[in-house]
């Protein structure tokens, strides 16, 4: 019932910030009684295909998530000033690598937001998901240090819950 509560809130706020409507005048009237339609569909559907899940309306992560997205900011920050040094060099140098990078985060979200953060970071790409890893391309060596790798990781996991497989 939590979720489905979550969901509706979700969608409402959505729908008010995207529509710029917050009233109930004559002109607005059809355009409420739509999204009052279109939101009370979308959470029947989502109910009735049973995917209603703590992955599907992940409120409970939310506010760990925004301090994440806080800190990959300023991850994204660095790695950007450290490939601009590497790249405005005279002679470039660059030893770029492939690694396997081992990943223990057992929830899909953690996995997903892991990849994706790995890619949004400049100099690395997320290449491939394996079952207990990723493989990604790093720009120089530099960027492949486990530490910067496991840092991300316990990041990620104490965003999405903390479900670890060594748990």
């Amino acid at each position: 019932m939590g979720y489905i509560a979550g969901l509706t809130a979700v969608l409402v706020v959505l729908w008010l910030v995207l529509s710029g409507s917050y009233t109930l005048s004559g002109d607005h009237t059809v355009l409420m009684v739509m999204a009052v339609l279109s939101i009370a569909a979308a959470v029947f559907l989502t109910v009735r295909m049973r995917i209603l899940d703590r992955e599907t309306v992940p409120l409970a992560p939310a506010l760990s998530l925004v301090v994440y997205w806080s800190w990959l900011g300023r991850e994204i920050v660095a790695a950007n000033l450290a490939v601009l040094r590497l790249i405005m060099k005279p002679d470039i140098e660059v030893e770029p690598r492939l690694i396997r990078v081992p990943v223990d985060l057992r929830s899909g979200l953690a996995r997903c937001v892991f990849a994706n953060s790995i890619t949004l970071t400049p100099g690395t790409v997320t290449v491939d998901i394996e079952e207990d890893g990723f493989l990604v391309h790093a720009l120089d060596t530099s960027f492949t240090a486990p530490e910067g790798f496991s840092d991300m990781a316990a990041h990620t996991d104490a965003a999405t819950d903390g479900q670890r497989e060594n748990s």
